[in-house]
């Protein structure tokens, strides 16, 4: 009988283990702050693969510990390393006209060809703009005196490519591509091995364009074998909230717990702007034993670097009570580049960790690393390389009760955004009066105070979301937290206003779209409302300045971080129009007054009276939905005209400008009944006016309901309702009949359409089984398949500020 209550007491421990430790999230923000700041984990085992930046490029944190002796990695895995042979980015020749057979011998000649530096491609982005169909590319090299051991081609193309190495073929591929600087490595066959001599030898690349972007940049590079292994600790549990991401690990006799605390608290604009987050360490015996500790982390910096073939150079320095480790690139080219799978190249990363503690800080070179500390030789001491690490080694020592080491992790990018030819600082430094090395200071004086509010900030969250809408919505609220407001950037504008500028992540790198603000803008509402001011201030900006002179409001500002006019291709009229008056009417809302929509007023009365014009019966254009293409007639888009016209007539009544409130309000009830008549199909309404066989998320009705316009019947809410409940898959409602995907933060607003929990979870909850279930392990994607709960497209998006509309919505009533 004892053995059985033992197995059973056993078997409950493992259980609560297992639940403690589940999946919580798709990907887990670590280090979050701006598009370029931004580390995240992509498994629920904190050391099942290196820590990334959200594009997937490789931004490592890695975290040992030895415990008796006995060595364990606790963060993150020894990234795959390798060492140059033949750098990429590095000049060779190259020819734009076709050379003939035998170009890619080693004995050709290719005395006539041009010499330039790698990568080629679109201007802007590339060393060398190549604009030709086809190009070829020789470089010559020597044999490194270190034997090779195991040797990969490192490419970067687009379209198709073949490589060779001395004439022999390594590699090709049509009607294939990668993202610019962004390598594939293939390993080096044998046959081609054999045809390296010690000089002379020859790396040639043929990449053809057949359309759209073009790009080559190619290298040889060296596998970095490691000398050992530590064993990984064991994961015990897992926690996520709005500001921490936790851990629990078992080291042998040593339990750890792992939290990384970014504090992005939406009412405190200086903290939310401070580049530095925290990770702390905290280690205590498990069997009530002392041991042997010693804890040693180390960050890459490739996190400061684009390229990882760039040169960086590393310092070391101190402030105040801290010591503090930095690396960045020797180019600095500041806001050179932009784009949207892109990383930053300029500014600095900073490690800090205070001087009482002891610890040792050294740039060392980023191979052998493990194996360096887990024999205990310490490794050259480097302050220039390509692939350098920042260790923190704190001094081994007995450990019984709780022990913490606490490392703060900051980024300095100087200069942050273009903004019509204005290079701005960020927020933190405005003034140019502060440093990175303050900051750092600065945090961890207020360490135990910050981390305090974030604790209490986060419990809040989890109970009001659980009140909204249940357990499963507030862990959606979670998940979306940082990674919303991490995909802006907080700077001052030249005129003084504040901006709030987005990054369209993963979707084609806008800066401060205006439909990616209108789907995000529900967690600013519910938090601080200036923050939405901020990300509309730049738009009524390039308006109210003449520099877009069209009716309608532009659909972005440029691409990031170049904020210097609209870079998208095409316009979006009603969408773009209906988006800036709504979300000004939402801020009224939220505020109690229309201070802010008074300062726009002309612009407004503009985009009012284009909407009243051309809204109702929209002509063949793109909406926020663009991925689904053109559509005429769009019967969603005329609900955010419809709700845009009542908008500006609530608005004006706020103002006091009463005979302006009743001639809007009563054109947008007109137009409402009006569509209702066009959209009618009996049991639903279509996505198409005068075609009853279609159907869509009528999510834009929200606002109507939630600023309490009333210009639709509850008829229309409830008879949309009804037929989505018909059309739900296992992972979501599909955002219209054309096509089994969804958008994830429309279908959390169409859910708010119900004044029922019951219902609301109905269509709510599907998103959070996507979020636990989907094979794509990415931070949180807004496009998937409802049915096979794969990744669509997109991720890393702010619009998952859009989850909060229940939320606010619930604010907002308990307001009243």
């Amino acid at each position: 009988m004892r053995y059985f209550l033992l197995l059973i007491l056993a078997t409950c421990t493992l259980l609560d283990s297992a639940a403690q430790n589940r999946r919580q999230a798709p990907a887990y923000p670590l280090v979050v702050h701006d598009p370029y700041f931004s580390i995240w984990a992509m498994d629920d085992d904190i050391t099942a693969s290196s820590t990334a930046h959200w594009t997937g490029a490789p931004h490592g944190l890695l975290g040992l510990i030895k415990v008796d002796g006995i060595p364990y990695r606790f963060l993150g895995k020894e990234a795959v390393t390798y060492r140059d042979v033949v750098p990429s980015s590095e000049t060779g020749r190259f020819s734009e006209t076709n050379p003939g057979d035998g170009w890619q011998a080693a004995d050709f000649d290719d005395g006539s060809w041009r010499t330039a530096t790698a990568p080629f491609g679109d201007a802007g982005r590339a060393k060398t703009t190549w604009t030709t169909d086809d190009i070829w590319f020789r470089k010559t090299f020597d044999l490194p005196a270190r034997a090779l051991e195991e040797p990969y081609l490192k490419l970067s193309h687009d379209d198709d490519v073949k490589a060779y190495l001395n004439g022999q073929l390594l590699y090709e591929c049509e009607e294939c591509w990668t993202d610019p600087d962004k390598f594939k490595y293939f390993r080096i066959p044998e046959e081609a091995l054999k045809t390296l001599q010690k000089r002379g030898n020859v790396l040639a690349v043929h990449v053809r364009n057949n359309r759209g972007g073009q790009w080559l940049n190619a290298g040889i590079v060296d596998l970095v074998k490691p000398a050992a292994a530590p064993e990984p600790a064991r994961q015990t549990a897992l926690n996520l909230t709005a500001t921490q991401t936790s851990y629990d690990l078992t080291c042998g006799g040593v339990d750890l717990t792992l939290t990384f605390t970014s504090p992005l608290l939406l009412d405190d604009l200086d903290l939310l702007s401070r580049p530095v987050s925290y990770l702390s360490v905290k280690a205590s015996a498990n069997d009530d034993r002392d041991h042997r500790v010693q804890v040693w982390f180390g960050a890459s910096s490739q996190i400061a670097t684009h390229d990882a073939g760039q040169e960086m150079v590393a310092e070391a320095g101190a402030a105040g009570e801290l010591g503090y480790l930095k690396v960045g690139t020797r180019e600095q080219p500041v806001l050179e580049k932009k784009g949207d799978i892109l990383g930053i190249d300029w500014g600095y990363l900073y490690v800090a960790t205070p001087k009482a503690a002891g610890a040792k800080q050294r740039v060392v070179s980023g191979e052998q690393v493990v194996g360096n500390f887990i024999v205990g030789k310490r490794g050259a001491s480097e302050r220039t390389g390509k692939q350098l690490m920042l260790t923190t080694v704190f001094p081994e020592e007995r450990v019984r009760k709780e022990k913490e080491y606490l490392i703060l992790l900051g980024y300095d990018d100087r200069y942050s955004i273009n903004f019509f030819g204005e290079q701005l600082r960020p927020w933190w430094n405005k003034d140019g009066n502060n440093s990175l090395p303050g900051e750092l200071e600065q945090a961890y004086r207020d360490y135990a105070t910050v981390v305090e509010r974030c604790e209490a900030f986060d419990a809040q969250l989890r109970q009001d979301g659980e009140a909204a809408g249940g357990a499963a919505y507030a862990e959606l609220l979670e998940i979306g937290y940082r990674q919303s407001i991490a995909a802006h950037k907080l700077v001052e504008s030249p005129a003084g206003e504040l901006l709030f500028l987005s990054k369209e992540n993963n979707s084609n790198g806008s800066i401060n779209t205006v439909d990616v603000t209108y789907p995000s803008a529900p967690l600013f509402l519910a938090y601080n409302p200036d923050l939405l001011k901020g990300m509309l201030n730049g738009i009524f900006y390039y308006s109210e300045s003449g520099k877009w002179k069209k009716p309608f409001p532009a659909h972005d500002l440029g691409t990031y971080p170049i904020a210097t006019g609209q870079t998208y291709g095409e316009d979006m009229p009603i969408e773009e129009a209906g988006n800036m008056v709504v979300l000004t009417a939402a801020i009224a809302k939220a505020e109690g007054n229309a201070d802010y929509a008074a300062k726009h007023w002309e612009s407004l009365t503009q985009w009012a009276d284009y909407l009243a014009e051309e809204g109702l019966d929209p002509a063949n254009q793109l909406s926020t939905d663009d991925f689904s293409g053109h559509l005429a007639r769009n019967a969603n888009l005329s609900v955010k005209a419809i709700v845009g016209v009542g908008g500006y007539g609530y608005l004006a009544a706020q103002l006091g400008k009463d005979d302006v409130a009743r001639t809007y309000t009563e054109r947008a009830r007109t137009m409402a009944r009006q569509w209702m008549e066009l959209a009618d199909a009996g049991d639903h309404y279509v996505l198409a006016f005068d075609n009853p066989d279609t159907w869509s998320q009528k999510y834009n009705l929200v606002w109507d309901k939630l600023i309490g316009l009333d210009l639709f019947p509850q008829q229309v809410y409830d008879t949309e309702l009804a037929y989505y409940a018909t059309k739900n898959n296992a992972y979501g409602l599909p955002l219209d009949n054309r096509s089994d995907y969804s958008k994830s933060d429309w279908i959390l607003w169409t859910a708010t359409l119900t004044d029922s929990q019951e219902d609301f979870r109905e269509f709510a909850d599907p998103v959070y089984k996507f979020a636990l279930e989907t094979k794509d392990r990415v931070p949180m994607s807004d496009w998937h398949w409802t049915s096979s709960g794969d990744q669509r497209g997109f991720k890393a998006r702010s619009v998952v500020g859009g989850y909060f509309i229940k939320l606010m919505a619930d604010k907002w009533a308990s307001a009243r």
